[in-house]
């Protein structure tokens, strides 16, 4: 069995817990998801299986898309629904000055993870820290907020849609937008509608996997056919299966190589030879 599932996660379950569901419905040991997402959230969560697991880093990297709510005067120690209250009473921003904040936050930032986040510091996961009353020392990193909506707002909560890349924290997002306009706020929903090419639209819930078993999971060939496609010429299949790089036309990565119809996985083009990056065969 190999694949991709794209799942619709409901809210309520990790991503770990999502995973070992779908291993029991396909009966399928080899499953592991391409991108956490927090257990308050749900929408899109792609599943690897069989050797489609190995295609980890290439979703992993992918832009994404959320809509969140983000509720104003109170904050949690996890900046989200499920934490603790810290502060509350704070004023509500006017929908205007949240518009001109949200605007501001677009662009390359340097973005400081939450304190409870799955962030490894010194081995340990940051919430572990977190959750002994530790402070983890954490520190920033450079992410890409391509655009912020607001979508609508009903004080205190303002509805907004989110496209970013890889690795933003949408709960730091409604931190720092809340710190811009003189308050705090609290994320208290999330979803994920977009993860590179695959939508919510198109995601199956757990129950509609039940039904569906392995038809609900899309062909490797079909998950990448996003990416450019090298055909090498049939005579050099053996070579290409034993690992031997070999002197033909490609683009930089990333890429599909085929030889003889068959996908043999994402490519590698490196001093003029072309070989197998990530073997999906």
């Amino acid at each position: 069995m190999k694949g991709v599932l794209n799942l619709n996660k409901e809210p309520g379950m990790t991503s770990a817990s999502a995973v070992a569901r779908v291993r029991r419905i396909l009966g399928e040991r080899a499953v592991g998801h391409m991108g956490t997402l927090d257990p308050q959230g749900e929408g899109v969560l792609l599943i690897g299986v069989g050797k489609a697991t190995r295609l980890f880093d290439f979703y992993l990297n992918k832009d994404k898309v959320y809509r969140a709510t983000f509720t104003f005067g109170y904050a949690t120690d996890t900046l989200d629904g499920d934490g603790a209250v810290i502060e509350d009473g704070r004023p509500i921003p006017e929908e205007a000055a949240l518009r001109t904040a949200l605007t501001k936050s677009v662009g390359a930032v340097e973005q400081m993870p939450p304190a409870y986040s799955a962030k490894s510091v010194g081995g340990v996961r940051a919430y572990r820290l977190a959750r002994q009353g530790l402070t983890p020392q954490l520190t920033p990193k450079r992410v890409e907020i391509y655009s912020a909506k607001l979508l609508s707002f009903r004080s205190p909560a303002a509805e907004v849609e989110i496209h970013c890349s890889s690795g933003t924290y949408i709960r730091s997002i409604c931190r720092d937008v809340a710190a811009m306009l003189g308050t705090v706020a609290t994320m208290t929903a999330i979803k994920r509608t977009r993860c590179g090419a695959f939508t919510v639209d198109d995601a199956v819930t757990l129950t509609q996997l039940e039904m569906l078993g392995a038809r609900a999971l899309i062909p490797v060939e079909t998950a990448l056919a996003e990416l450019p496609r090298v055909d090498a010429p049939d005579p050099l299949y053996a070579s290409i299966a034993n690992g031997v790089r070999v002197a033909i036309d490609a683009p930089d990565e990333p890429f599909t190589l085929y030889c003889r119809g068959e996908l043999f996985g994402l490519g590698k083009h490196e001093n003029g030879l072309v070989g197998v990056k990530t073997n999906l065969r």
